[in-house]
């Protein structure tokens, strides 16, 4: 049971270092060819609701950095 659950977490850190390059790279050719696939748009609209939220995006935001840092 051990090792399928070492398994299994091997393989979701694979895919969430998977999903964060794709964001560096969707931000990258973003920023060299004018946000063809909407990642910075869709970034900002993210920001944006965060920031409307007040206090309860920021705290929002610090779990999220704090998960991140995991």
């Amino acid at each position: 049971m051990k090792d399928a659950i070492k398994t299994l977490t091997g393989w979701i850190g694979t895919f969430n270092e998977l999903l964060k390059a794709l964001i560096v790279f969707g931000v990258i050719v973003g920023i060299l060819y004018s946000d063809v696939f909407g990642v910075i748009k869709g970034i900002g609209n993210l920001m944006g609701q965060i920031g409307d939220a007040g206090l309860s995006g920021l705290v929002a935001l610090a779990l999220i950095a704090t998960w991140y840092k995991k």
